[in-house]
């Protein structure tokens, strides 16, 4: 009996374990399983429900010549500016200058309102650091644009 051939023997082994196996439930394993029913919250009527909040009164409706509406703070582009802006001009990342810093800003707003438009539209690399084009977000239009530069100019004389 020392001539026992051990592929015979994995091949003994395999075909009872599938003959425990086979005792087991027939039914698919990939039939999913009726959900419990949940039920549903109940829904206030709708004279119930909290009624809708008027706008502020302060916020602007944008004006008929283009220009963008006052954020709810009260200009234009501080929303833009704390949105997208603010990531680099709160904290000079990548050399940008800091809201407030009036030296800084000023030679940069010696410049004229249009050359600074122009380089936080198309982008610029200068001296004392880089400026995305739209602050590195493409999304924002030209007036939510401008309007953010203004702001931060506005806020640094």
């Amino acid at each position: 009996m020392n001539n026992r051939n051990p592929g015979l023997l994995a091949l003994a082994a395999v075909v009872l374990v599938l003959a425990a196996c086979s005792g087991q439930s027939s039914e698919p394993t990939d039939v999913a399983e009726p959900a419990p029913a949940v039920s549903e919250p109940e829904i206030a009527p709708a004279a119930e429900a909290a009624p809708a909040q008027a706008p502020a009164a302060d916020t602007a409706v944008a004006a008929a010549d283009g220009a963008p509406a006052a954020d709810a703070a009260g200009h234009p582009g501080e929303e833009t500016y704390k949105k997208t802006c603010a990531m680099c001009h709160s904290t000079t990342a990548l050399g940008a200058p800091m809201v407030g810093d009036k030296a800084d800003w000023g030679a940069r707003a010696a410049q004229g309102t249009e050359t600074l438009h122009k380089h936080a539209l198309e982008g610029f690399n200068g001296a004392k650091g880089v400026m995305p084009a739209r602050g590195g977000n493409p999304s924002l239009d030209d007036d939510a644009v401008k309007a953010a530069v203004d702001y931060m100019v506005s806020k640094s004389k």
